[in-house]
C-alpha cells in the first residue's frame, strides 16, 4: 500500500510537549505515514482537515441519471475508529495502522480517522478511563459526528455522497453509546437529520442489556445506525467477570453477545470458533490477545470490509455460517 497521512481527532491534553492521559483541547491532526501524532507538528484547522477527510473518502461518482437525486455526486466511506481503554496515542496509531492495511487488502478504498480519547497506559486506571469516556463522548459527537453530519446536510452544495461508519473496540463501544446519547440531547443536533451507516462493536465493553430494544440509553444508537454488528468473542479474557478491575460488572457483550430481545437492526457475529485456530503472536496486533486479535487478521478485515460496503445480507457474507441454533459464526472461506 503506499505511504499515506493518517487523520486523527484527538481530545487528549498535552504534557510536556507531547500528548497526556488526560482529557484536553479537540486536535485535528495530519500524521505522515509512519509518525507517531504530535499535538503541535501535525495540528491542522478543522477546515482543511474535513477537506483533506472528504477528498481520502472519495473513491468514485455516481452515473449521471436524472432520476437519481445524487446523479454525478462523489461517493466514498469515512470509518471512525474509536480506542479501548489503556490505549496511549502510540497504541492508537499502531492499531490505525494495522486495520487500514488490512482493509485495503480487501479492497476498502474510503478513508479512516481514530477518534483518540484520553486513556493512561496502566490497567489500573480502568474506572477512570471510563470516567473519561464518558466525560469526552460529547465531544465525539460535537467535533466529530456533528462535523460529519452537516456534511450529509449540505450533500447538494458539496455534491458527495460519502457514507459514515463507526468501529468501537473495548471500551471505545461505551464511547459510541454515550456520544449518540448526548447527541439525542443536543438541540444543534437534533435539528439536522444525520445517520451513520454500519456501526462494528469488537471486544465491546458495555452491558449485555444495554443491547435490548427498551434500553433508554441505547435508544439513539439503535436509530440513528443502518446496522451494529457485535463481534463476539466466547473467550475475551478481558471481558470475564472475574477480572478484578471490572468489579463484578454486568456481562459484555464482546463476550456473551447481545440480547434476546435486541432491535432488528442489530446484528451478533461469534468469531470465538475461528479465533480459537488462531496462534497467539502470529499476528502484530498488541495487548490481550484474545481482546484485540482482529486489528491484523484477514478473515475479520473481509469480514468487515463486506459488511461496511452494505450490500449483502447479514446471513449471506462468505466469511460467515448459520449453525443449528441460527447463530451467525465467523469462518475463514471466500
Amino acid at each position: 500500500m503506499m505511504n499515506i497521512s493518517n487523520f486523527v481527532i484527538s481530545v487528549r491534553n498535552m504534557s510536556n510537549g507531547l500528548f497526556g492521559s488526560e482529557p484536553g483541547p479537540t486536535r485535528y491532526l495530519e500524521v505522515p505515514d509512519g509518525e507517531s501524532p504530535h499535538p503541535i507538528n501535525h495540528k491542522i484547522s478543522q477546515k482543511a482537515w474535513l477537506e483533506a477527510v472528504l477528498k481520502r473518502a472519495e473513491v468514485g461518482k455516481h452515473p449521471e441519471n436524472q432520476k437519481s437525486p445524487v446523479s454525478g455526486y462523489s461517493y466514498g466511506d469515512v470509518l471512525v475508529f474509536v480506542h479501548g481503554y489503556n490505549n496511549s496515542i502510540t497504541d492508537v496509531m499502531h492499531r490505525h495502522n494495522l486495520l487500514q492495511k488490512r482493509l485495503y487488502e480487501q479492497g476498502y478504498r474510503g478513508v479512516i480517522v481514530s477518534y483518540d480519547w484520553p486513556s493512561a497506559t496502566s490497567t489500573l486506571n480502568y474506572l477512570e478511563d471510563r470516567s473519561d469516556a464518558k466525560s469526552t463522548a460529547q465531544k465525539l459527537v460535537l467535533d466529530g459526528i456533528m462535523l460529519l453530519a452537516k456534511n450529509q446536510r449540505d450533500q447538494d452544495r458539496n455534491k458527495c455522497d460519502i457514507d459514515v461508519h463507526l468501529l468501537g473496540h473495548s471500551t471505545g463501544a461505551y464511547v459510541i453509546r454515550e456520544a449518540f446519547y448526548e447527541a439525542s440531547h443536543n438541540r444543534s443536533l437534533s435539528r439536522v437529520n444525520w445517520q451513520v451507516s454500519q456501526i462494528a462493536i469488537i471486544g465491546g465493553d458495555i452491558a449485555r442489556k444495554s443491547t435490548s430494544v427498551y434500553d433508554g440509553k441505547s435508544k439513539a444508537l439503535f436509530e440513528h445506525a443502518v446496522r451494529i454488528t457485535n463481534y463476539q468473542n466466547p473467550y475475551d479474557s478481558a471481558l470475564k467477570a472475574s477480572n478484578i478491575k471490572r468489579l463484578g460488572m454486568a456481562p459484555r457483550i464482546g463476550r456473551v453477545g447481545i440480547s434476546d430481545d435486541a432491535p432488528e437492526n442489530i446484528v451478533n457475529v461469534n468469531v470465538g470458533e475461528y479465533w480459537y485456530t488462531l496462534e497467539e503472536g502470529a499476528n502484530e496486533s498488541s495487548g490481550n490477545w484474545s481482546h484485540s486479535w482482529h486489528f491484523d487478521d484477514s478473515v475479520f478485515a473481509r469480514d468487515l470490509f463486506i459488511t461496511l460496503q452494505g450490500d449483502v445480507d447479514r446471513h449471506k457474507l462468505p466469511t460467515r455460517k448459520i449453525v443449528s441454533n441460527g447463530e451467525l459464526v465467523l469462518v475463514d472461506k471466500y
